[in-house]
């Protein structure tokens, strides 16, 4: 069983929808329970990084994630579900994360995002961009290198350990975005919003 997160945040409906249409039955579910009997869970999320903390305290699944990923079950993380995992965020102060991955979630910084000719790139970073496999992933295969992903964020994740990083993209430099750690797979851009490729990539989480 898949069990997609509801922690009051994030468009679970098209991440369950996108799961059906590569042949996988998922739920979407708040319940401590329900988490602690699945497979696999998807964490995704938009929006800002301490909400969707308190979001998941208040609703008593903090540990069943934990839990999950100490018992080496399968784990997707989707956007604001990949920040979740580091240490801390610095968005609108500083706010402590699940402390899965070491390292930190940072706002791109306008000054250093110089694109061709000088031109000054927006924040967030948001449409179409390419993700470059800096080692070989599960959840990736069968993708050609430099696939094009849907990205909308204005923060990015520094991870501590530089073997956790499992893909870049450029934008104005180059960010993580994506890490892989064992049964951990977590991703900046959206899969469920990024056509052929990404249906690719939870169609290999489902499969895994």
């Amino acid at each position: 069983m898949i069990a997609i997160i509801d922690y009051g945040m994030g468009n679970l409906r098209s991440v369950e929808k996108a799961f059906e249409k590569v042949g996988f039955e998922s739920v979407v579910t708040d319940k401590s329970e329900t988490i602690e009997k699945a497979d696999k869970i998807v964490l995704p999320g938009v929006g800002a990084f301490k909400d969707a903390k308190e979001g998941l305290q208040e609703r008593n699944l903090v540990e069943p994630i934990i839990n999950h990923i100490n018992q080496r079950k399968l784990f997707l993380g989707i956007c604001l579900g990949l920040q979740l995992l580091f240490t801390r965020s610095n968005e609108d102060g500083i706010h402590e994360g699940l402390n899965i991955v070491p390292g930190e979630v940072v706002r791109f910084i306008p000054e250093r995002l110089s694109g061709g000719d000088n031109q000054k790139l927006k924040i967030p970073h948001m449409g179409w961009n390419t993700i470059g496999a800096k080692k070989e992933v599960p959840i990736l295969k069968g993708l050609p290198d430099n696939s094009y992903m849907y990205f909308v964020h204005s923060y990015y994740v520094i991870p501590d350990r530089d073997d956790v990083v499992a893909t870049e993209t450029e934008y104005g430099a180059a960010f993580v975005s994506m890490i892989s750690i064992d049964n951990v797979f977590a991703m900046q851009f959206h899969p469920e919003k990024s056509q052929h490729y990404g249906l690719m990539i939870l169609k290999n989480f489902g499969e895994l």
